[in-house]
């Protein structure tokens, strides 16, 4: 009831805010469940639907489709919320996947048409993604509906709290969550979640596998090609709002005692760009800089802003340092550091890290990241460490050793989700 006018009431401003990210125009109409071009499924076949958001999640969860997708008798079909994250699976999963297309909005009719066409025989919903309609059409149908990598960040544990008879309705509705860590699991079952249905499986962001490695001939080749020569890169990793003059002020001081020293830039949402521009212009018009939506850079930079999707990963490894985004005050969630931990990249990051806390307490406990309180403590502690490879490379070890102990959660989540579809 309530659903239609607050539907009608936002959607100026959703319309504004797709209009502002771009991409949404193809298959837009399958978000009403028009439109799709689903296969029938293939007899003896097992189908399950997976839903992630973004960019992010899709990336996060690759393990998982893959482990699955290996499966006899497994049949794929992804949805996804935003236009970078349906680019990046129809990129990487056409092949593993049946069927790739927008979630559909959450309201009866719409749900209830993409159910009855994607016919799954499991629901599974990556991370946060508990989205009412989606999961009563399950209960109704008799499809389990399980939660993977379950987790509740400080404040969406704050928010849930106060609407806890809402959620606690839609949780008793789960068949299965498995949690990231033993706290997400706590945070479940304060909010209404049976105990037996919750379990701890540890992040499957921790089981990402990259690919490619790049070797010194390519990344020194990928280096030059970029204007960031073969120096020192400081890469401020999906930055937010105020972490790039952060990373300026350090840069400039960094410069002082390297001439050679370059920074990488890569935005966690590219749509930034104008706004960077003008930061840019104010804050480091004595240095060349360069975003790379705009080409290949004529020469030497001193300065690359990645203003692209999907390549952080291999960015990622063109540089000695770098700094985790969305960690610093006012933020408090952070930005995934898993990369530079399994690259084996030095990190530096603030305490605003609630979305990856115990990944941040395993690199912390392994040697593998500085944590710093606040602007000034990073800009000295990343001076500091510009200067200092040995402690870099020792950084860059613990990172190693974190990600080869804490691997596993796929395989246990894989177990799980089949045990479902075998049932």
């Amino acid at each position: 009831m309530l659903f239609l006018p607050l539907w009608l009431l936002t959607l100026p401003g959703y319309y504004l805010h797709i209009r502002k990210r771009g991409g949404y125009r193809e298959k837009f109409m399958t978000r009403f469940g028009a439109g799709l071009s689903i296969p029938p499924k293939k007899k003896e076949s097992k189908r399950i639907w997976i839903q992630a958001v973004s960019l992010g999640e899709m990336l996060a969860i690759e393990p998982l489709i893959k482990r699955l997708a290996s499966e006899d008798g497994i049949e794929i079909y992804l949805t996804v919320t935003t236009s970078t994250g349906y680019a990046v699976a129809m990129e990487k999963y056409c092949e593993l996947a049946v069927g790739i297309s927008y979630f559909p909005v959450d309201f009866a009719p719409f749900s209830s048409r993409v159910w009855s066409a994607i016919a799954p025989d499991l629901a599974i919903c990556a991370e946060t993604e508990l989205w009412p309609e989606h999961i009563w059409q399950a209960s109704k149908r008799g499809v389990p509906f399980l939660l993977v990598n379950g987790r509740l960040s400080d404040r969406s544990f704050r928010r849930a709290m106060k609407l806890k008879g809402i959620f606690g309705s839609m949780l008793k509705l789960t068949s299965q969550i498995f949690a990231c860590s033993d706290l997400d699991r706590q945070r479940f079952i304060d909010l209404g979640a049976s105990e037996e249905n919750v379990v701890s499986t540890g992040n499957i962001k921790v089981d990402v596998v990259i690919e490619p490695i790049l070797d010194e001939v390519t990344r020194s080749t990928m280096r030059g090609e970029l204007g960031l020569g073969d120096g020192f890169v400081l890469l401020g990793s999906s930055t937010w709002p105020g972490e790039e003059e952060m990373l300026i002020a350090a840069f400039r001081k960094i410069r002082e005692v390297d001439e050679e020293a370059r920074l990488l830039i890569v935005p966690r949402h590219a749509e930034r760009r104008h706004e960077i521009e003008a930061m840019l212009r104010e804050e480091a018009d004595d240095f060349i800089w360069h975003f790379k939506s705009r080409g290949a850079p004529e020469g030497d930079l001193d300065i690359l802003i990645a203003d692209t999707h999907g390549e952080l990963r291999a960015l990622t490894q063109l540089s000695d340092l770098a700094f985790v985004g969305k960690s610093l005050p006012p933020h408090t969630e952070g930005q995934t550091p898993v990369e530079c931990g399994v690259l084996g990249k030095a990190m530096v990051f603030g305490t605003g890290m609630s979305n990856f806390r115990s990944i941040r307490e395993g690199l912390l406990q392994h040697g593998a990241a500085i944590e710093v309180g606040d602007e000034e403590e990073a800009i000295a502690t990343l001076v500091e460490l510009s200067q200092d490879p040995k402690r870099r490379q020792k950084l860059g070890e613990g990172g190693l050793l974190w990600h080869a102990g804490s691997r596993g959660a796929v395989e246990r989540t894989v177990r799980g989700a089949l045990d479902w579809v075998i049932r």
